[in-house]
């Protein structure tokens, strides 16, 4: 099938409209019908259906474009790993982080991922466990670190790397703050709680309010990330639960920080990743995990924690 006419067909089903379209691919408008209809040709059925402002996608049209969109991805990134064959690079891993968990394992795991293999192309950008999930379903990123469960895309594969305990961010002057023993969920069931907004990550959301707040947490405010989130409590404006490597890495004055009593709750930290995915450039990844409990292949099945 005819790549250049599948990509001026992705543009026309997005825009439905010829003349954006034509506008969008830097072409004359007739030419661009002329395409349409040769496709449409080689196919051996209708597409679309030209309408007074516009045009519609047949059913055949819907197939042709979700094909197209995965065809042309896969053909991008084909041609991405030759260019990077020319130029000498083995390859290349769009990664992201999540804001929640800079440091670490994370931050080890990259920097020796960058010191064994300089010849693959490391492009990493960092982002909410949402939005980490969000590029991995469009492709537009190979792997991320990300809070699981991901109930919202069960498609995804992960590894967990670790678990991170959650600990009790209360301000100096809390009348808990100065408690030698662990605290228990009685004494915070009703103290005013600060946390990032539920779509950040909804897994890692509901999992800490679930396990620190079991009877459901007055929230009375939302910070959209640790260091606000920290700076909040801080201020007296409420108590909060951070993972344990970010609470310690931020270390803001005014902020105690406390265990909480059994059963420990804590959050996990996972590697994730789409099927579609460059799996050669991935799986280097996960040998270099010290200590987490990860190694080998991913091989899971999707919607599921991948066992090492």
């Amino acid at each position: 099938m005819d790549l250049r006419r599948l990509g001026y067909f992705a543009v026309l089903a997005e825009e439905l409209n010829f003349t954006r379209a034509a506008r969008r691919l830097h072409i004359a408008q007739p030419a661009l019908s002329q395409q349409i209809q040769a496709l449409e040709r080689q196919i051996g059925a209708r597409l679309v259906v030209r309408e007074s402002k516009g045009c519609s996608l047949t059913p055949v049209g819907v197939v042709v474009a979700e094909e197209a969109d995965r065809l042309l991805r896969q053909a991008e990134a084909a041609e991405r790993r030759i260019q990077a064959a020319v130029r000498g690079r083995a390859g290349r891993l769009r990664l992201a982080y999540t804001r929640s968990a800079r440091g670490g394992v994370v931050d080890a795991l990259v920097s020796e991922f960058r010191s064994r293999y300089g010849d693959i192309e490391l492009s990493v950008q960092t982002g909410w466990t949402s939005h980490n999930v969000a590029e991995l379903r469009a492709g537009r990123l190979d792997a991320a670190f990300v809070r699981p469960p991901l109930d919202e895309a069960p498609e995804l594969r992960y590894v967990v790397l670790s678990e991170e305990e959650l600990l009790l961010a209360l301000p100096t002057g809390h009348p808990l703050a100065g408690l030698r023993t662990r605290i228990t969920r009685e004494q915070i069931a009703d103290e005013p709680v600060i946390l990032f907004p539920r779509e950040n990550g909804p897994g890692m959301h509901d999992l800490i309010t679930r396990q620190v707040w079991p009877g459901g947490p007055r929230i009375v405010r939302e910070e959209p990330d640790d260091e606000q989130l920290l700076l909040a409590v801080a201020a007296a404006h409420g108590i909060s639960a951070v993972p344990a490597g970010r609470a310690h890495a931020l270390r803001l004055p005014g902020v105690r920080l406390r265990h909480l009593t059994a059963p420990v709750p804590t959050v996990p930290l996972a590697l994730a990743y789409h099927p579609g995915a460059d799996l050669r450039v991935v799986n280097l990844l996960l040998p270099l995990v010290g200590g987490g409990g990860a190694g080998g292949p991913v091989t899971g099945g999707a919607g599921v924690p991948d066992q090492p």
